[in-house]
């Protein structure tokens, strides 16, 4: 599997502009390593790399990632935009264009930004600390990365609006019982990271 990982653990991996544009470029390599095999005029298969069989998508220190760094944020305006120069730095977008399934290894906070590229991965690994909360109603925002569409789909829609309206916190616990996370690490010994590759070799 191949690894991506946030790298600030002192923000709590909190994303700016640079996070942000790193993170598609790096989804966008992957994305053109493991994209639908093409034909050539002989009709020989090229282009797809058959050795990454998934991606782990994590976080150093003790958090995923608790959102956006209010510091140096990304242009909403921009995240939202279907403009092909705006989707070339939106990891959201980049990652859709995986050809292989995307695993998120989770711990810690996973807020609003956060929760938003968690809801990007095809599945979703947690451990005991790991907590979701959407704040964007705090703000004013609305979700750029389709939170308010791919949540319902995950927990349904009277749950997605509460915990979206409420900005409440919903915990591992909780997030396995509604369908939000599909794992959960279980022990000491085992971390989501350790679960997630434990799925990947599965694959």
């Amino acid at each position: 599997a191949v690894v991506v990982s946030l790298n600030r653990p002192d923000r709590l991996n909190c994303f700016n502009i640079e996070v942000v544009t790193q993170l598609s470029s790096a989804f966008r390599q992957i994305a053109q390593r493991t994209s639908l095999a093409q034909r050539d005029r002989d009709g020989n298969v090229d282009g797809n790399d058959d050795t990454i069989a998934a991606v782990i998508f994590t976080g150093e220190g003790r958090s995923f990632c608790a959102g956006a760094d209010l510091s140096d944020p990304p242009s909403p305006i921009d995240q939202a935009s279907d403009l092909p120069h705006h989707l070339y730095n939106n990891p959201v977008y980049q990652m859709s264009k995986v050809g292989v399934p995307i695993i998120g290894a989770l711990k810690g906070h996973v807020i609003t930004g956060g929760f938003e590229l968690a809801l990007a991965c095809d599945i979703l690994v947690g451990d005991k600390s790991t907590t979701f909360r959407d704040t964007h109603v705090k703000f004013g925002l609305a979700p750029c990365w389709g939170l308010s569409q791919k949540l319902q789909r995950k927990v349904g829609p009277g749950r997605a609006k509460l915990i979206s309206l409420t900005a409440r916190k919903v915990t591992a616990l909780q997030a396995y019982e509604w369908g939000l996370l599909d794992l959960v690490a279980s022990g000491e010994s085992m971390s989501s990271f350790d679960r997630a590759m434990q799925v990947a070799d599965e694959i």
